[in-house]
């Protein structure tokens, strides 16, 4: 007994009927159609988290900008303090 009474060899005759029905080039589409939905699928959550990271991380984000900032105006401040020595 397989699935739910359903036995292998019921499974192979549904698998025959289906590849004579559509043939293997319509499946062979049909698989990579649904690979590709599916990778679509995965980088739309994937990119849709990453924004929820950034909403909720703000002030983070605005800390390490007043950072990055404040060390490029003492980088100046420093070069033009060796540039007169």
């Amino acid at each position: 007994m397989g699935f739910s009474g359903i036995s292998i060899w019921q499974l192979l005759i549904v698998l025959v009927i289906v590849l004579l029905v559509f043939g293997t080039k319509r499946l062979k589409n049909i698989g990579s159609d649904m690979g590709n939905a599916i990778k679509g699928f995965k980088g739309a959550m994937s990119d849709a988290g990453q924004d929820k990271k950034e909403e909720a991380q703000p002030e983070q984000l605005e800390e390490s900008k007043t950072e990055t900032a404040d060390t490029v105006t003492e980088n100046k401040a420093k070069n033009s303090e060796q540039e007169k020595v």
